[in-house]
């Protein structure tokens, strides 16, 4: 039996990846209020690339 662990997944890392950000985490990241950034993770769920642009949006 060998220890691979290359094929592994690490459900706390695909767990955090897969849902939506947290707020506070999110607004610290892009330098938001916490208003905002619970605006933006409303309107785009689990879908974090397409928050991250708008947090950029907002941050500029």
């Amino acid at each position: 039996m060998t220890n691979d662990k290359a094929n592994k997944v690490q459900p706390a890392k695909a767990a955090a990846t897969d849902g939506p950000y947290d707020v506070i985490y999110f607004a610290k990241k892009h330098r938001i209020s916490n208003e905002d950034a619970r605006t933006i993770i409303e309107k785009h769920g689990a879908n974090r690339k397409e928050a991250d642009k708008a947090g950029r949006r907002i941050s500029v």
